[in-house]
């Protein structure tokens, strides 16, 4: 058991030690007042207005500018095949020839009745004007004669139907029946395809539906054409927003005299907005917090945090609509370990020639 006469001297050493640790306390404040708070290194950007467009980016199908299924409008035989497949066909041009001895004798019994009822109608009006014949029997007369009319022009009709021709400039597609084949209405021939111009269906976010205009500039491409890039111009817009996907439909024309186009295309498209002048800011530079956005502005050597509304997006940069000016430098890389007030060193960012000379 320690001597009661010790206690003084461990109250006096532990009293020496208190006030050791504050003296040293106060000296560590005082360093870190002197030398002040830690500078931090930082890249920034200037802020520049430039001409900013939206582009928009979707995804179409091609279609031909016309397209049809050759078919019969009757059950008939196939007599003659006047068509190659893959060939280049002129409207009103034949197609397909069907038997039509049947239809011919039908419009020849047509037309020798029609023969007869014409000369029995002249006969009738003049027994008519003698007063040999009452109205009535003329017009009975003169009825047949109609009536016999139209059973030769239902004839005629017949019989042309018995030629299948092409009902506009195209490319016939595969051959599908062979001479002496019997056809019924809705049996496939072969398919008949305008593709001179390409029609191109797609659909946009209606969030686009402002850049959206008749005549609008297109570029697409195809896996299926590696490198090519055609160009057209937006011909429809939907005049419905589907309520579904919240989005338009929309059909470009893109030329295709080459023929190099098919329908059934898978393409890319891609379409872009007026160009009107932006003040843009990289993105990096941009600090979301709680809802709201922040950039960091080097003002003297200090990072002061500003609020700014944004406006549209391009790769890489975002447009500042409010808290911002012009030639401006922002803060894009350091950003997390700035506060408001605090000293940068601040650093340039390169630009992308210098970059890539750096690099090289």
């Amino acid at each position: 058991m320690p001597d009661r006469g010790s206690r003084p001297l461990q109250w006096a050493l532990c009293a020496m030690l208190v006030i050791a640790v504050a003296g040293c306390s106060r000296e560590q404040a005082g360093a870190g007042r002197g030398g002040g708070p830690e500078v931090i290194d930082v890249v920034t950007a200037e802020a520049l207005i430039k001409p900013l467009g939206i582009e928009i980016e979707a995804v179409g199908t091609a279609r031909a500018n016309e397209s049809v299924e050759v078919t019969s409008k009757a059950s008939n035989t196939i007599s003659a095949i006047r068509f190659e497949e893959g060939d280049r066909v002129r409207r009103g041009q034949v197609l397909v020839e069907l038997d039509n001895a049947e239809e011919r004798a039908a419009l020849a019994e047509a037309e020798a009745a029609l023969a007869e009822s014409q000369n029995n109608f002249k006969r009738s009006r003049d027994l008519y004007t003698s007063k040999a014949l009452s109205v009535s029997q003329l017009d009975l007369i003169e009825a047949t004669l109609k009536g016999n009319q139209a059973r030769v022009d239902v004839a005629k009709a017949r019989l042309a139907d018995t030629i299948i021709r092409a009902s506009f400039d195209g490319n016939t597609g595969f051959r599908r029946v062979s001479v002496g084949s019997l056809v019924s209405p809705g049996t496939v021939i072969t398919t008949l395809d305008d593709t001179s111009v390409i029609k191109l269906d797609f659909t946009v976010p209606e969030t686009y539906l402002y850049v959206l205009d008749k005549g609008l500039a297109v570029r697409a491409a195809t896996a299926g054409l590696p490198g090519r890039e055609f160009t057209g111009k937006v011909a429809q817009i939907d005049s419905r927003i589907d309520p579904v996907s919240r989005s338009i439909a929309v059909r470009a024309e893109l030329p295709n005299p080459k023929g190099e186009l098919r329908p059934g295309m898978f393409m890319t498209v891609r379409m872009q907005g007026q160009e009107t002048p932006a003040l843009l800011v990289p993105e990096a530079a941009i600090v979301p917090e709680q809802g709201r956005t922040f950039v960091f502005v080097v003002e003297n050597g200090e990072a002061v945090r500003r609020e700014v509304k944004l406006g549209k997006r391009r790769p890489g940069e975002v447009e500042v609509l409010e808290g911002l000016k012009e030639h401006e430098r922002v803060v894009v890389e350091g950003t997390q370990n700035l506060r408001d007030g605090g000293p940068v060193r601040e650093q340039q960012q390169q630009s992308q020639a210098q970059a890539e000379q750096t690099s090289s």
